[in-house]
């Protein structure tokens, strides 16, 4: 609603089944804009020139980290220890957790074991419990139980956070009355905080990114892209 009244234009939504589903809408030009992941957004800028309209802020950054985290009390002491222990990642498509974990000095083939279970709450859980000897969340889920039953053992660098995209149908005009209509929004503003808070309960705004933000990401996952 906020943005069909600042383009003076229907925008109508439309809920994909899984981020592929969205990747694939957006290099199509099904859709004209898309709420992606940081690795969705460079598959899509590669295979169908989709262009960056803003990146969104969590608690006042307009970046995040991956950390790896251990039980509070583990033995566990640095990235080398984890060489034949047991690790929790969330999702298989997040390409991003395993680059981050192999950039921190860890191949996956050192783990004893690893899985796949979904969310990051689920992760802290299966640490925090001895399911796993460590995992890999969100920085905000780290700070959240650092100290209350985990422990933060690496941190990556920052890295750009999700994004708003626009599809290659959408000219130049309109994407520059879209970006303004998103670095428009204030938190301050409560009309303005409803409208930040509908896409996501963590965010506080949006602010503006470029293409070379991204780099980082490109060459994390550089390795995985030559398997494909």
């Amino acid at each position: 609603d906020y943005l069909s009244k600042s383009i003076n234009r229907p925008v109508l939504l439309k809920l994909s089944p899984n981020m592929p589903a969205a990747i694939k809408d957006t290099i199509d030009g099904t859709i004209d804009l898309s709420y992606l992941t940081p690795v969705a957004y460079l598959d899509a800028h590669a295979k169908g020139n989709a262009r960056l309209i803003v990146k969104t802020i969590t608690q006042g950054e307009g970046a995040f980290k991956l950390m790896i985290i251990v039980k509070e009390n583990s033995p566990i002491k640095s990235v080398a220890d984890l060489a034949g222990k047991s690790f929790a990642f969330g999702d298989k498509a997040a390409l991003l957790q395993r680059a981050v974990v192999i950039e921190a000095g860890i191949p996956l083939e050192k783990f004893q074991d690893y899985k796949f279970i979904g969310h990051y709450d689920n992760i802290v859980r299966a640490v925090m419990h001895g399911d796993f000897d460590a995992g890999i969340v969100k920085d905000t889920m780290a700070y959240k139980w650092q100290g209350q039953g985990i422990r933060i053992l690496y941190s990556s660098a920052d890295l750009p956070p999700y994004n708003i995209s626009a599809s290659k149908n959408v000219d130049d005009a309109l994407l520059e009355k879209l970006r303004t209509a998103f670095l428009s929004l204030d938190k301050n503003k409560p009309e303005h905080l409803a409208v930040i808070k509908a896409l996501d309960e963590n965010y506080d705004g949006f602010a503006p990114t470029n293409d070379a933000e991204y780099d980082i990401v490109r060459k994390l996952i550089k390795p995985f892209a030559q398997q494909k």
